[in-house]
C-alpha cells in the first residue's frame, strides 16, 4: 500500500496531469474519428513519449488508451460507424437509440459503463495481475479455439432474431478473413493473383467501409427518408442512467468480470470481450428478442466488457511481456523505451513504476466521466448538421482513415467495394454484426484450430483432454443446444405442464 501511496503522489504533480489532460482530448479525438484506432494514435505519440520523462510518458499513454478505446462509441452511436472493432458489436442498439430519441441514455450509459469497466479492470491490475497472468498463461491453442468458438456463438445473439441470415453473413466474414497466406504454412490463397491481397483485407478499411457507406448510400438514394435524429435526443446525459445500470447490475458484474478475462488472455482483447458479454447478456435477458432494436439492456454488458478488457490485457504486458492485443504490444513498446521492462521480476526491479503505470490507468478511467461527458456533449453537434453537408463530410472521413491504416489506394477500394456488399445485404435484411464477428475471430480460430492438429498429431480428442478445454467447450455446446432444446421442450411438453 505504500507503494500504491507514492504513485499517487508522483501522479498529482501539476506536469503529470496537465500531461494526462492533453493525452485525454488526443485520445478522445482520435478514437472518434473512424479508421484512427486507440493503436494508431499511441503509435502516434512514441516520438513525443521519448523526450519525457518516464512518469508522465507513461501516464499519458495510459490516460490516451483509456479515452481512446471509449470515443469509439461516440461515431457509432451517432453516425453508426464503430469508431474501434468492439464498438461494432453494439453499435446498431445505440445507433437506433439516438434515432428514436433516448440519445442521452444511450451515450450516458457508454460513458458511465465504459468507466466503470475501465475502473474494474485497473483495480484487478493493480490487486491480482500476477495470479490472473499465471491463469491466462494456461490457455494453449486449445483453449483458444474453444475460446473462438464460444466467440462465434455470438453470431446469433447480434443477428436480431433471423438466425440463418445471421449464419450466411458469419460465414461471409469468416470467407473474408482466408484471403491472404495461410497463418501455418503460408501458403496464398483466394487472392486470384492480385499482389494487394496477399497480406488479406485490412479491417479497419472493411469495418468503416461496412458500416459507413451504407449510410452514404441510403442518404444519397433517397436524402427525404432519412430524417437527422432531433436536436434535443441527447438532453440530459445522465438522465435514467442510474436507475437503468441499478436494475442491471448483473450486466454489470458479467460485462468486467469477461472483459478481465478476456482481455488477459494474449490473442483474444477488448472486440472478442465485448461480443461474447453481448451475447451472454441476451441469453439471459427478459427482452432479450429485442436486442438490435435500440434497447438500453444492449448496451451495459459489453460496452463495460469493452474497457474493463483493456485492463485484462495489460496483465500479461506487464507480468510476462506478452501482449494481450496490438494496443498492448505497442504500450510494451513504449515501456521499452522508458527503461520498464516487462516480466516476473518487475514488481521487485521498479515496483514503485509499474504501480505508477497502474494507478495512473485508474485515474484515467476516472477522468472518463467528467471528459467523456464533455467529449459527448461536443460531438453531438455532428448529428445537427444537415444531412446535405454531413454524409460528403463522413465520406472523406471514411476515405481518409482507410487510406491511413495502409497508404494504398487499394484500401480505399475495399471499402467503398464492401460497403456496397453491405448496403445490399442490410437491403435484404441481412445483419452486419455476425460478418464482423466472422472477420475478427476468423484468423484465430483457424490459427488455434491447424495448430492444436499439428500438436495433436490430427488426434480430434485432444481438443477436450485437458480440463480448462474440457469446460470451454462444454461452455459452448450448452449456449448453441440450449436454444434448441428449450424449444423442443416448450414444443412437446405436457398440456397440463403448459397451462399450469
Amino acid at each position: 500500500m505504500e507503494v500504491i501511496g507514492q504513485a499517487f503522489v508522483q501522479l498529482l504533480s501539476p506536469q503529470v496531469l496537465l500531461i494526462m489532460l492533453g493525452a485525454a482530448v488526443y485520445g478522445l479525438t482520435m478514437g472518434a474519428i473512424p479508421g484512427l484506432s486507440a493503436s494508431m494514435a499511441v503509435a502516434l505519440v512514441i516520438p513525443i513519449a521519448f523526450f519525457l520523462d518516464p512518469v508522465p510518458a507513461l501516464a499519458g499513454v495510459m490516460t490516451l488508451a483509456a479515452m481512446a478505446i471509449f470515443a469509439g462509441d461516440l461515431p457509432g452511436a451517432l453516425l453508426r460507424i464503430p469508431g474501434t472493432p468492439a464498438s461494432a458489436a453494439y453499435v446498431d442498439d445505440a445507433y437506433l437509440m439516438v434515432r428514436r430519441g433516448q440519445g442521452g441514455l444511450a451515450l450516458g450509459l457508454c460513458v458511465i459503463c465504459s468507466a466503470i469497466g475501465g475502473v474494474v479492470g485497473a483495480l484487478v491490475l493493480i490487486g491480482a495481475a500476477p495470479a490472473i497472468a499465471r491463469i491466462a498463461l494456461q490457455f494453449s491453442s486449445y483453449e483458444k479455439f474453444w475460446l473462438a468458438c464460444l466467440g462465434l456463438t455470438a453470431a446469433v445473439a447480434v443477428s436480431g432474431g433471423k438466425w440463418y441470415k445471421g449464419g450466411i453473413s458469419l460465414m461471409l466474414g469468416l470467407a473474408i478473413a482466408q484471403v491472404g497466406l495461410d497463418p501455418v504454412s503460408g501458403q496464398v490463397r483466394l487472392t486470384f493473383g492480385n499482389d494487394n491481397l496477399v497480406g488479406g483485407l485490412a479491417f479497419i478499411p472493411v469495418l468503416i467501409g461496412m458500416f459507413a457507406i451504407p449510410e452514404v448510400l441510403r442518404y444519397a438514394l433517397s436524402p427525404g427518408e432519412i430524417s437527422p435524429p432531433p436536436v434535443q435526443a441527447l438532453g440530459n446525459l445522465l438522465s435514467g442512467v442510474g436507475s437503468t445500470l441499478a436494475r442491471l447490475k448483473r450486466d454489470l458484474v458479467q460485462g468486467s468480470a469477461v472483459g478481465v478475462v478476456v482481455g488477459a488472455i494474449p490473442g483474444a482483447g477488448a472486440d472478442i470481450a465485448a461480443y461474447i458479454s453481448y451475447a451472454i447478456s441476451k441469453r439471459f435477458s427478459k427482452i432479450g428478442d429485442k436486442y438490435g432494436t435500440g434497447v438500453p439492456d444492449a448496451l451495459v454488458a459489453p460496452t463495460t466488457s469493452n474497457n474493463a478488457a483493456v485492463g485484462g490485457a495489460l496483465i500479461p504486458a506487464t507480468v510476462f511481456g506478452i501482449p494481450g492485443d496490438s494496443l498492448t504490444a505497442i504500450i510494451i513498446g513504449v515501456f521499452f523505451l522508458k527503461g520498464l521492462n516487462p516480466g516476473p521480476t518487475v514488481f521487485l526491479e521498479n515496483a514503485l513504476l509499474i504501480n505508477t503505470v497502474f494507478v495512473a490507468f485508474l485515474i484515467a478511467n476516472i477522468m472518463m466521466v467528467p471528459l467523456g461527458l464533455l467529449a459527448t456533449s461536443a460531438f453531438q453537434r455532428v448529428i445537427r448538421a444537415p444531412r446535405h453537408m454531413l454524409m460528403p463530410s463522413v465520406l472523406a472521413f471514411c476515405i481518409i482513415g482507410a487510406f491511413a491504416v495502409e497508404n494504398t489506394h487499394f484500401a480505399i477500394m475495399t471499402m467503398l467495394v464492401l460497403g456496397l456488399v453491405a448496403f445490399v445485404m442490410e437491403k435484404h435484411q441481412y445483419p452486419l454484426a455476425p460478418a464482423i464477428l466472422g472477420l475478427v475471430l476468423g484468423p484465430m480460430l483457424e490459427e488455434t484450430f491447424l495448430n492444436s492438429l499439428i500438436r495433436a498429431r490430427g488426434n480430434a480428442l485432444a481438443f477436450v483432454e485437458r480440463p480448462l478445454s474440457m469446460g470451454l467447450a462444454t461452455l459452448t455446446a450448452v449456449i448453441c443446444l440450449a436454444p434448441m432444446a428449450l424449444y423442443i421442450w416448450r414444443k412437446f411438453k405436457p398440456e397440463d405442464v403448459r397451462t399450469a
